[in-house]
Protein backbone atom coordinates (compact mmCIF):
# COMPACT_ATOMS: atom_id res chain seq x y z
CA UNK A 1 0.00 0.00 0.00
CA UNK A 2 1.57 3.63 -1.11
CA UNK A 3 0.51 5.69 1.75
CA UNK A 4 1.66 9.18 1.10
CA UNK A 5 4.48 9.71 3.49
CA UNK A 6 4.82 13.55 3.37
CA UNK A 7 4.45 16.81 1.07
CA UNK A 8 7.05 19.14 0.18
CA UNK A 9 6.97 23.01 0.18
CA UNK A 10 9.54 25.46 -0.11
CA UNK A 11 10.31 28.19 2.15
CA UNK A 12 12.50 31.10 2.08
CA UNK A 13 13.73 31.99 6.08
CA UNK A 14 13.36 28.26 7.42
CA UNK A 15 13.31 29.77 11.43
CA UNK A 16 10.81 32.03 10.73
CA UNK A 17 9.01 28.89 8.81
CA UNK A 18 9.84 26.75 11.47
CA UNK A 19 8.72 29.01 14.41
CA UNK A 20 5.55 29.62 12.73
CA UNK A 21 4.89 25.44 12.47
CA UNK A 22 6.30 25.01 16.05
CA UNK A 23 4.57 28.18 17.25
CA UNK A 24 1.09 28.05 16.11
CA UNK A 25 0.36 23.92 15.27
CA UNK A 26 2.80 23.12 17.58
CA UNK A 27 4.80 20.80 15.39
CA UNK A 28 7.95 19.24 16.54
CA UNK A 29 11.38 18.18 13.81
CA UNK A 30 10.67 14.44 13.36
CA UNK A 31 14.21 14.91 11.25
CA UNK A 32 16.54 16.77 9.23
CA UNK A 33 18.86 16.74 6.38
CA UNK A 34 21.74 19.17 5.80
CA UNK A 35 23.40 18.84 2.58
CA UNK A 36 25.57 21.65 1.13
CA UNK A 37 23.35 23.45 -0.35
CA UNK A 38 19.77 22.93 1.10
CA UNK A 39 18.23 21.55 4.41
CA UNK A 40 15.02 19.54 4.44
CA UNK A 41 13.27 19.45 7.96
CA UNK A 42 10.46 17.07 8.91
CA UNK A 43 7.77 18.33 11.10
CA UNK A 44 3.99 16.90 12.42
CA UNK A 45 2.86 17.05 15.69
CA UNK A 46 4.02 15.23 18.47
CA UNK A 47 1.77 12.25 18.81
CA UNK A 48 0.90 11.65 15.09
CA UNK A 49 0.43 8.31 14.54
CA UNK A 50 2.76 5.90 12.35
CA UNK A 51 0.49 5.75 9.44
CA UNK A 52 0.71 9.82 9.63
CA UNK A 53 2.12 12.24 7.07
CA UNK A 54 4.87 14.15 7.85
CA UNK A 55 4.86 18.49 6.30
CA UNK A 56 8.62 18.62 4.72
CA UNK A 57 10.37 22.10 4.67
CA UNK A 58 13.14 22.56 2.13
CA UNK A 59 15.47 25.87 2.74
CA UNK A 60 17.62 26.27 -0.38
CA UNK A 61 21.29 28.28 0.66
CA UNK A 62 20.98 30.60 -2.14
CA UNK A 63 18.86 33.09 -0.92
CA UNK A 64 16.15 32.40 -3.82
CA UNK A 65 12.27 33.07 -4.30
CA UNK A 66 9.91 31.34 -5.07
CA UNK A 67 6.57 31.86 -7.20
CA UNK A 68 3.48 30.08 -5.65
CA UNK A 69 1.45 28.87 -9.09
CA UNK A 70 -2.44 27.99 -8.62
CA UNK A 71 -1.72 24.18 -9.53
CA UNK A 72 -1.06 23.44 -6.09
CA UNK A 73 -3.79 24.17 -3.73
CA UNK A 74 -3.25 23.53 0.20
CA UNK A 75 -2.51 21.33 2.80
CA UNK A 76 -5.40 20.65 5.39
CA UNK A 77 -4.97 20.14 9.05
CA UNK A 78 -7.28 18.81 11.68
CA UNK A 79 -8.44 20.02 14.59
CA UNK A 80 -11.23 19.01 17.09
CA UNK A 81 -13.14 22.29 17.48
CA UNK A 82 -12.81 24.82 14.47
CA UNK A 83 -13.88 27.64 15.95
CA UNK A 84 -11.80 27.31 19.33
CA UNK A 85 -8.57 26.22 16.94
CA UNK A 86 -9.45 29.57 14.85
CA UNK A 87 -9.84 32.02 17.81
CA UNK A 88 -6.68 30.15 19.59
CA UNK A 89 -4.71 31.03 15.80
CA UNK A 90 -5.44 34.77 16.26
CA UNK A 91 -5.02 35.33 19.66
CA UNK A 92 -1.29 33.71 18.91
CA UNK A 93 -1.31 36.26 15.85
CA UNK A 94 -1.60 34.48 12.67
CA UNK A 95 -3.15 36.96 10.16
CA UNK A 96 -6.97 36.63 9.61
CA UNK A 97 -7.01 35.25 5.90
CA UNK A 98 -10.60 32.87 5.63
CA UNK A 99 -12.63 32.93 9.09
CA UNK A 100 -15.23 30.03 9.92
CA UNK A 101 -17.88 32.11 9.10
CA UNK A 102 -16.91 32.90 5.44
CA UNK A 103 -16.43 29.55 4.48
CA UNK A 104 -19.65 28.60 5.91
CA UNK A 105 -18.68 27.25 9.32
CA UNK A 106 -17.41 24.04 7.59
CA UNK A 107 -13.16 25.14 7.31
CA UNK A 108 -11.09 28.30 7.73
CA UNK A 109 -7.80 28.97 6.20
CA UNK A 110 -4.51 30.91 7.33
CA UNK A 111 -1.21 31.29 5.58
CA UNK A 112 1.95 30.32 6.63
CA UNK A 113 4.82 33.08 6.44
CA UNK A 114 5.52 31.99 2.73
CA UNK A 115 1.99 32.45 1.40
CA UNK A 116 1.41 28.52 1.86
CA UNK A 117 -2.38 28.14 2.39
CA UNK A 118 -3.11 25.97 5.11
CA UNK A 119 -6.91 24.55 5.38
CA UNK A 120 -8.13 23.99 9.16
CA UNK A 121 -10.89 21.00 9.47
CA UNK A 122 -13.08 19.78 12.27
CA UNK A 123 -12.17 15.90 12.64
CA UNK A 124 -13.19 13.52 15.12
CA UNK A 125 -9.85 11.67 14.82
CA UNK A 126 -6.51 12.43 14.36
CA UNK A 127 -3.95 13.91 16.60
CA UNK A 128 -4.61 17.68 16.41
CA UNK A 129 -3.04 19.51 13.52
CA UNK A 130 -2.21 16.32 11.92
CA UNK A 131 -2.10 16.33 8.07
CA UNK A 132 -5.53 15.49 7.03
CA UNK A 133 -5.33 16.43 2.89
CA UNK A 134 -3.37 18.03 0.29
CA UNK A 135 -5.31 19.49 -2.07
CA UNK A 136 -3.89 19.80 -6.11
CA UNK A 137 -5.75 21.38 -8.89
CA UNK A 138 -6.65 19.04 -12.16
CA UNK A 139 -7.23 19.95 -15.42
CA UNK A 140 -9.28 17.05 -16.24
CA UNK A 141 -10.67 14.93 -13.81
CA UNK A 142 -10.71 11.31 -15.95
CA UNK A 143 -7.64 10.98 -16.46
CA UNK A 144 -6.42 12.60 -13.31
CA UNK A 145 -8.71 9.85 -11.30
CA UNK A 146 -7.29 7.38 -14.08
CA UNK A 147 -3.73 7.67 -13.10
CA UNK A 148 -4.35 7.93 -8.95
CA UNK A 149 -6.33 4.36 -9.44
CA UNK A 150 -4.25 2.79 -11.71
CA UNK A 151 -0.67 4.08 -11.39
CA UNK A 152 -0.86 3.93 -7.04
CA UNK A 153 -4.04 1.84 -6.89
CA UNK A 154 -5.74 4.48 -4.70
CA UNK A 155 -9.74 4.45 -4.43
CA UNK A 156 -12.42 7.22 -3.39
CA UNK A 157 -12.88 7.52 0.89
CA UNK A 158 -16.06 8.11 -0.12
CA UNK A 159 -15.60 12.29 0.16
CA UNK A 160 -17.04 13.48 -2.98
CA UNK A 161 -18.31 17.31 -3.60
CA UNK A 162 -19.36 18.45 -6.45
CA UNK A 163 -20.38 22.09 -6.35
CA UNK A 164 -21.67 24.66 -8.96
CA UNK A 165 -18.43 25.57 -10.62
CA UNK A 166 -15.81 23.38 -9.50
CA UNK A 167 -15.98 19.09 -7.80
CA UNK A 168 -13.67 17.69 -5.33
CA UNK A 169 -12.47 13.83 -5.43
CA UNK A 170 -10.42 12.64 -2.06
CA UNK A 171 -8.20 9.93 -2.92
CA UNK A 172 -6.32 7.13 0.17
CA UNK A 173 -5.19 3.87 -0.80
CA UNK A 174 -7.49 0.89 -0.71
CA UNK A 175 -7.73 -0.35 2.97
CA UNK A 176 -6.10 3.37 4.53
CA UNK A 177 -7.23 4.19 7.70
CA UNK A 178 -7.82 7.37 9.28
CA UNK A 179 -4.66 8.88 10.36
CA UNK A 180 -3.26 8.69 6.53
CA UNK A 181 -3.35 12.13 4.11
CA UNK A 182 -5.75 11.77 1.59
CA UNK A 183 -4.55 13.65 -1.58
CA UNK A 184 -8.09 16.39 -2.61
CA UNK A 185 -7.97 16.50 -6.61
CA UNK A 186 -10.12 19.67 -7.14
CA UNK A 187 -11.31 20.17 -10.58
CA UNK A 188 -12.86 23.51 -12.06
CA UNK A 189 -15.66 23.40 -14.49
CA UNK A 190 -14.07 26.11 -16.46
CA UNK A 191 -11.45 24.55 -18.49
CA UNK A 192 -8.81 26.75 -17.13
CA UNK A 193 -5.28 25.62 -17.07
CA UNK A 194 -2.93 26.06 -14.35
CA UNK A 195 0.75 26.85 -13.35
CA UNK A 196 2.75 24.87 -11.82
CA UNK A 197 4.82 27.36 -9.53
CA UNK A 198 7.76 26.37 -7.49
CA UNK A 199 6.76 27.08 -4.17
CA UNK A 200 5.56 23.88 -3.75
CA UNK A 201 7.43 20.39 -4.43
CA UNK A 202 6.12 17.31 -4.43
CA UNK A 203 3.92 14.74 -2.44
CA UNK A 204 5.78 11.70 -1.44
CA UNK A 205 4.35 8.24 -1.00
CA UNK A 206 6.04 5.13 0.48
CA UNK A 207 6.69 1.80 -0.26
CA UNK A 208 8.77 -0.85 1.20
CA UNK A 209 10.52 -1.96 -2.08
CA UNK A 210 11.51 1.04 -3.98
CA UNK A 211 12.77 -0.72 -7.14
CA UNK A 212 9.57 -3.42 -7.38
CA UNK A 213 7.16 -0.34 -6.83
CA UNK A 214 9.42 1.55 -9.62
CA UNK A 215 9.26 -1.08 -11.76
CA UNK A 216 5.26 -1.73 -11.21
CA UNK A 217 5.05 2.23 -12.21
CA UNK A 218 7.27 1.63 -15.51
CA UNK A 219 5.07 -1.04 -16.61
CA UNK A 220 1.72 0.92 -15.78
CA UNK A 221 3.00 3.87 -17.89
CA UNK A 222 4.06 6.13 -15.34
CA UNK A 223 6.39 9.16 -16.32
CA UNK A 224 10.19 8.10 -15.98
CA UNK A 225 10.90 11.61 -14.13
CA UNK A 226 14.14 10.44 -12.09
CA UNK A 227 14.69 7.04 -11.42
CA UNK A 228 16.27 5.05 -8.41
CA UNK A 229 19.62 5.01 -9.94
CA UNK A 230 19.50 8.99 -10.75
CA UNK A 231 18.70 9.00 -7.40
CA UNK A 232 21.67 7.26 -5.66
CA UNK A 233 19.01 4.66 -5.21
CA UNK A 234 17.21 6.38 -1.86
CA UNK A 235 14.09 7.42 -3.98
CA UNK A 236 12.62 7.96 -7.23
CA UNK A 237 10.15 10.67 -8.84
CA UNK A 238 7.73 10.24 -11.24
CA UNK A 239 5.04 13.15 -12.19
CA UNK A 240 1.38 13.15 -12.46
CA UNK A 241 -1.28 14.08 -15.50
CA UNK A 242 -0.55 17.45 -15.12
CA UNK A 243 3.03 17.54 -14.11
CA UNK A 244 3.00 17.49 -9.93
CA UNK A 245 5.76 15.70 -8.91
CA UNK A 246 5.06 12.49 -7.00
CA UNK A 247 8.35 11.14 -5.06
CA UNK A 248 8.70 7.23 -4.08
CA UNK A 249 10.55 6.64 -0.60
CA UNK A 250 11.14 4.06 1.80
CA UNK A 251 10.73 4.55 5.37
CA UNK A 252 12.88 2.74 8.29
Amino acid sequence: MLSLDHVMMRVEDLETSLEWYKTHLEYEEKGRWEADTFTNVFLGPEDMAESGAKLELTYNHDGRSYEMGDAWGHIAVRVEDLESAYAGLMDGGVEDYRDPESCGGDYAFVKDPDGHEVEIVERDHGAPWSLDHTMIRIEDPDEALGWWTRKLEYAYTGDRWEADTFANYFMKPVDADEEQMAVELTYNYDDRSYTMGDAWGHLAVRTDDLHDTWEKLMERDAEDYRDPESCDDRYAFTKDQDGHEIEIVTRD
